[in-house]
């Protein structure tokens, strides 16, 4: 019997893991394969690894707190795999949508109405978790806002690449052996620009695993049942798994309907969420990658939009709403991989104070209005769901 319920564990923890990997892969290769830098295959193959090397490294710390320090309960194979279940359903019905959900909120929220269900909830851990959350959010806000007020339009002139015809690498075969060289149209910047993007994805694969593998098998390390190290790689597989399949549709979700941004802006925003996540990995904390991300598209958004006031006027109160397409309009003179043809020229930009509200349209939409509400409602909704699920489970019936 207990060998049964442990396979059983087994498969609930893959389950989770792989329903990880389809909503975090389109959130990190989401931009590179709407902008056709990348195939949905080779993101699942990056995105495999690259999470694999998160949970390896900086993801124990995040696994340590949900196994053994959220809550006192003790970690039954069957509570474990309880737990894990409400986590993987949750999860699963915002991948159905082809909405990438917060693992790491689920996953705390599913422990969380276990330990409030059988009084066991560590509340000074939950309360450090809860404080993370509400600080990081507006930390990637500020930040971006300061990249967009004072660095984006620089920004832009030096990173600026058109998108080419044809492949970006060819192979020479006119020597001894075959070498890789640049396409007949790729030039040196579209080629380093290309690379950059994708290394920014698995950057946020890594910050992914980092953060997510802990969902998948933690409460199996809490129990004793996995060691820390074959529960990653367990974990890792499955997000690899969820790569390969259902994610998908969250890259097309991410990379196509949510919004209109600039590839060089969405790259920054990658940066921001990426560090922000991967810091509070390092902290232990399981921290809500598309919520921080979210916030960082609007500060940048927002910092990019003052640059008609100066920082007196800014203070005084005398800013103009953040336009949807105040990082959009950029767009049409300085495209990043997967823009237009011209590149800006240098200097061109207007100083801080001195530039025209007309040179940041709200004629274009950044967000898909109705993309963009989707996700905010899953956002909370899957969550909440694993939070009520497991509480009315733990509190009522006898499975505890």
């Amino acid at each position: 019997m207990v060998e049964v319920l442990f396979l059983f564990g087994l498969l609930v923890a893959v389950f989770v893991g792989f329903n990880i990997g389809g909503s975090s892969t389109g959130v990190a290769f989401g931009p590179a394969v709407g902008a056709g830098t990348v195939s949905k295959f080779g993101a699942a193959v990056l995105m495999t690894a690259f999470a694999l090397a998160g949970g390896l490294t900086v993801g124990r710390e995040v696994v340590d707190t949900l196994g053994n320090n959220l809550v006192t309960t003790e970690f039954t194979m069957t509570v474990s795999i309880v737990v894990l279940f409400f986590i993987g359903f949750a999860l699963f019905l915002s991948n159905v949508a082809g909405v990438p959900a917060s693992t790491s909120m689920t996953a705390v929220g599913a422990m969380a109405g276990l330990g409030i269900a059988q009084g066991t909830l560590n509340w000074d851990e939950m309360g450090r978790i809860v404080i993370w959350w509400l600080v990081s959010p507006i930390l990637a806000f500020w930040v971006s806002g300061v990249v967009g007020r004072y660095f984006y339009p620089a920004l832009v002139e030096r990173f600026a690449v058109s998108q080419t015809e044809g492949s970006l690498l060819q192979l020479d075969r006119s020597g001894g052996f075959p070498r890789p060289e640049l396409g007949e149209n790729t030039t040196q910047r579209e080629f380093v620009g290309t690379v950059l993007v994708v290394g920014i994805g698995c950057y946020m694969a890594f910050s992914a695993g980092a953060s997510n593998v802990a969902n998948a098998v933690a409460p199996l390390v809490g129990n004793g049942s996995l060691q820390m190290t074959p529960a990653i790689l367990l974990g890792g597989g499955a997000i690899g798994l969820g790569a390969f399949t259902i994610a998908r549709r969250t890259m097309d979700t991410v990379g196509n309907d949510l919004t209109d941004l600039p590839l060089l802006a969405a790259l920054l925003v990658a940066i921001v969420s990426s560090t922000i996540v991967t810091f509070l990995s390092a902290l232990g904390i399981p921290a809500s990658f598309v919520i921080i991300a979210t916030m960082s598209i609007v500060g940048l958004g927002w910092g990019r939009a003052t640059r008609t006031t100066t920082l007196s006027q800014t203070v005084r109160g005398e800013v103009p709403g953040a336009s949807p397409g105040a990082l959009k309009a950029d767009a049409e003179d300085a495209p990043t991989v997967g823009g237009g043809q011209s590149t800006p020229t240098p200097g061109d930009r207007a100083p801080i104070g001195d530039e025209e509200r007309e040179d940041i349209p709200k004629s274009s939409d950044l967000f898909e209005p109705e993309a963009t509400a989707r996700i905010i409602l899953l956002q909370n909704i899957v969550p909440m769901v694993a939070t009520l699920a497991a509480f009315l489970v733990f509190r009522f019936t006898p499975i505890a």
